[in-house]
């Protein structure tokens, strides 16, 4: 991995935003988009609010890559009303549902990515049945459960070009710190012999396609 400050105007930024991107896990985020970024494009599942979407944008930037961040906007199981990690400020009265996207606009507009960062409204499943660009950098942050995450990993894996990265968040060994549904198809990622893992920070982890040495 390539070692290199995030400018800190953005980091700024993406500390202040809504999400839950630990600092030392977006540092780490930004340190993978900036290597792996120049080869290609950038995608992200799993947008919110934008934090980590300003992590990626800023190695755009600094690489000459783009970011497409995808998210219906509509909420993960985790954060619907009732659950931990709910946010009443998110919800649209109008149609009793949440709505991230307004708060993703603004953090960006406010960090000042918006060339470098596009949003992909829309599901997951159903973008990637019709994507058909290689990505240099693949970032899996969207719903946790055993579905989101198995679709995530099945429908846009295949997307990620030889040499380029796959990126897991919320990676726990110990169930007592978080949920397990993305550690086993981080496990099942590297058990296919396609993917060896170069980094890890926190609960990142960072796979590179195998065939190229970053």
């Amino acid at each position: 991995m390539t070692h290199v400050s995030m400018p800190a105007d953005l980091r700024h930024v993406a500390e202040r935003a809504k999400g839950f991107m630990p600092s030392n896990e977006g540092q780490a985020l930004f340190e993978t988009a900036y290597t792996y970024g120049s080869l290609g494009p950038i995608c992200e599942i799993g947008t919110y609010c934008g934090k980590s979407a300003i992590y990626l944008g800023a190695a755009a930037r600094q690489v000459g890559s783009v970011v497409f961040t995808v998210d219906h906007h509509r909420g993960s199981e985790e954060i619907q009303p009732g659950w931990a990690h709910h946010d009443p400020t998110l919800m649209d009265p109008r149609f009793g549902k949440m709505d991230s996207l307004p708060f993703f606009r603004a953090a960006i507009a406010k960090a000042g990515l918006e060339e470098e960062v596009i949003a992909v409204v829309g599901r997951s499943e159903t973008v990637a049945r019709y994507w058909n660009t290689r990505l240099a950098m693949l970032f899996i942050d969207g719903g946790h459960s055993e579905g989101p995450v198995t679709s995530d990993y099945e429908g846009w894996a295949p997307h990620v070009m030889v040499g380029g990265a796959l990126v897991f968040h919320d990676i726990y060994p110990d169930p007592a710190d978080g949920g397990q549904a993305p550690l086993r198809v981080f496990e099942r990622a590297l058990a296919s012999g396609d993917f060896k893992e170069v980094a890890a920070e926190g609960s990142l982890r960072v796979l590179q396609r195998v065939g190229f040495s970053a």
